[in-house]
């Protein structure tokens, strides 16, 4: 057994915080890859040139200072907007939502890539059969494009939210007390850098082998239609 010295409690509060930090920039980052996605596809020239800028933006910057940005600029930018109404205070963000923005913004940038060629994916005919049917765009999109989409992205979003799960550490250095700070305290207390640091990668094995798992039954889950039609 690994000795602890007492900080096990601790690593478990910093796991939990890691999990919700994960959790919240997942669904903040699936709506922003969907609006992304839905950006690149438009008719819309100045859409389709915000769409691809997004994502260009992203995959051009590192993400440790993409936190960076969002952690120390979101209070400069809040205090501009409530400066026009007379609000003079400082106001002070979060790690937590900074880090849930910035993971947000990244991992939505990727996920409009693989929303993009999802969509594309999906064959013209079924959405023309749909308003034929009488169906409107949106009841189009929300019936019949949506699902067959999230059937064709699981894959590729089942690796983008295991980078994701790994990205959290970053936000340990705007003061988050996540799984790697509270680990690096620990180191820093004992001077037991090995254990400690040991004892966080079987943290992170362990929650990336059960999302592993997790995300191979959807992908069963949501092909299993597809394969009845094929046999």
């Amino acid at each position: 057994m690994i000795d602890l010295h007492g900080f096990g409690a601790q690593l478990l509060a910093g796991t939990a915080v890691t999990l919700q930090l994960t959790l919240a920039a997942l669904i903040l980052g699936l709506i922003l890859g969907l609006l992304g996605a839905t950006a690149k596809l438009s008719q819309s020239t100045p859409l389709r040139w915000l769409g691809d800028g997004y994502s260009t933006l992203v995959r051009g910057l590192p993400e440790f200072l993409v936190v960076l940005s969002f952690y120390f600029g979101a209070s400069q930018a809040l205090m501009a907007i409530a400066s026009k109404f007379g609000y003079n205070e400082y106001i002070d963000v979060s790690a937590f939502a900074a880090g849930t923005a910035a993971l947000g913004f990244i991992f939505g940038a990727y996920a409009s890539e693989l929303f993009r060629g999802s969509i594309i994916a999906i064959p013209r005919g079924q959405a023309e059969a749909a308003r034929a049917l009488g169906m409107s765009t949106r009841q189009t999109f929300f019936r019949i494009t949506l699902p067959q989409v999230w059937r064709i992205a699981l894959p590729g979003l089942g690796n983008l939210f295991m980078i994701l799960m790994k990205d959290t550490a970053l936000v340990s250095v705007v003061g988050l007390e996540e799984l790697m700070r509270v680990t690096a305290f620990a180191v820093g207390r004992t001077k037991e850098p090995f254990t400690f640091y040991l004892a966080a990668a079987v943290i992170y094995l362990i929650l990336t082998s059960v999302a592993s798992y997790g995300l191979r039954r959807l992908e069963k889950r949501a092909s299993l239609g597809i394969r009845e039609l094929a046999q």
